[in-house]
């Protein structure tokens, strides 16, 4: 708590958007990478390449029926069998292909009778083979550095037998600021957002906020409440004693008093207290903080969908602006502006982002609308 005679917290600028993600981008550094499991590595972002060598070391049979060679079966068809000049292997799928052949054929694609074999359709080179390769090329990355893993990934890697990748998996230590239902609410959506992004979150909710500053066990921390001009409020004045205080509000609606700084190389983030502006400005900004983490190649962590407008939503012209949005049939109906009513949060299938140049949107516009975590 601050103390009587403490000056008040004060914002005396409201820091363009586009600023504040500039310092996000410069300042903000990746974390060391470290190496996992493959099985522990959904959602994490890769620091360097996943390449596997080259799987199948000679081709495979995809599928049972006759290794043949394929010219053997030119301008064979149903009226015009083609006699084989050489007897057909049988094969099923996973075994080797016998030497000399290129192709698999049906069963019923082939007519063996009393030693003869006819082909009853012409086979293309490479019908039904896997080749040398054809699995995994090391000249090919199966996945990128700056990639996040999806859990279809983690199987294709596992099969291509990689054991282990290199990731980067920042830890964000969530500290809330006191006791209240709102705040530990904001912090509970906030971590499990940044665990499904892709790095891990322990939330403090001691209140000890120096010493959450002084703790160098988490790559960043996130602080939610104090960041007003409340009597109690002291957020942002701990934190410039404690590093460096870069920005102290944003023109971004609802957040208007976030800040942002720096306690050494670890990036803190505070966020209001009040759950509408704690949910925009961590997706907004905290989700750019931790791509720059985790040095994400992905912009976007979430699908947008375009939909159109349902009636026109206004804007002020230098403020960037989170709107809720409700889905019907293919219009986007805006439901609040401004500040986000609980009502309007769990009524609502998305959100957009009215950038700081913008008026607003006519009705009939198109809008891009990304869920809510």
């Amino acid at each position: 708590m601050a103390a009587a005679s403490a000056p008040l917290q004060t914002i005396t600028r409201l820091t363009p958007l586009a600023e504040v993600l500039a310092a996000v981008d410069s300042d903000v550094q990746p974390v060391t990478p470290r190496t996992l499991d493959v099985t522990a590595a959904a959602g994490r972002v890769l620091a360097a390449d996943a390449v596997a060598p080259a799987r199948p070391s000679a081709a495979l049979a995809l599928q049972d029926g006759w290794a043949l060679a394929a010219d053997d079966t030119l301008g064979a068809g149903g009226y015009a069998p083609v006699l084989l000049m050489h007897s057909p292997q049988r094969v099923e799928a996973g075994q080797p292909m016998p030497a000399g052949t290129d192709s698999v054929a049906p069963f019923n694609a082939v007519k063996v009778m009393q030693g003869r074999a006819e082909a009853l359709v012409t086979v293309n080179p490479g019908d039904g083979v896997l080749p040398a390769g054809g699995d995994s090329d090391p000249g090919i990355p199966l996945r990128q550095a700056g990639e996040r893993l999806r859990i279809t990934d983690l199987a294709a890697l596992a099969c291509a037998g990689l054991a282990r990748v290199t990731v980067r998996e920042p830890r964000l230590s969530i500290v809330a600021v006191r006791a209240d239902r709102i705040i530990a609410a904001a912090a509970s959506v906030v971590a499990r957002d940044i665990e499904r992004q892709g790095g891990t979150a322990r939330i403090d909710d001691s209140g000890t906020l120096d010493r959450a500053l002084r703790n160098n066990n988490s790559n960043a921390v996130v602080i939610i409440g104090g960041t007003g001009s409340g009597r109690n409020d002291a957020s942002a004045q701990t934190l410039a004693r404690a590093g460096r205080l870069a920005v102290h509000g944003m023109a971004l609606t609802p957040g208007e008093t976030a800040a942002l700084g720096f306690v050494g190389p670890r990036p803190v983030l505070l966020l209001p207290g009040r759950l509408d502006a704690a949910l925009s400005v961590w997706l907004v900004v905290g989700r750019r903080m931790l791509e720059r983490l985790a040095a994400s190649k992905m912009k976007e962590n979430e699908p947008a969908e375009t939909l159109t407008l349902a009636r026109k939503v206004v804007s002020t012209v230098g403020l960037a602006e989170v709107v809720p949005m409700r889905r019907k049939d293919d219009t986007a109906e805006p439901l609040a502006m401004k500040y986000l009513p609980l009502s309007a949060l769990a009524r609502s299938d998305g959100w957009i982002l009215v950038p700081a140049d913008s008026e607003g949107y006519a009705a009939g516009a198109p809008v891009q609308v990304r869920p809510w975590p």
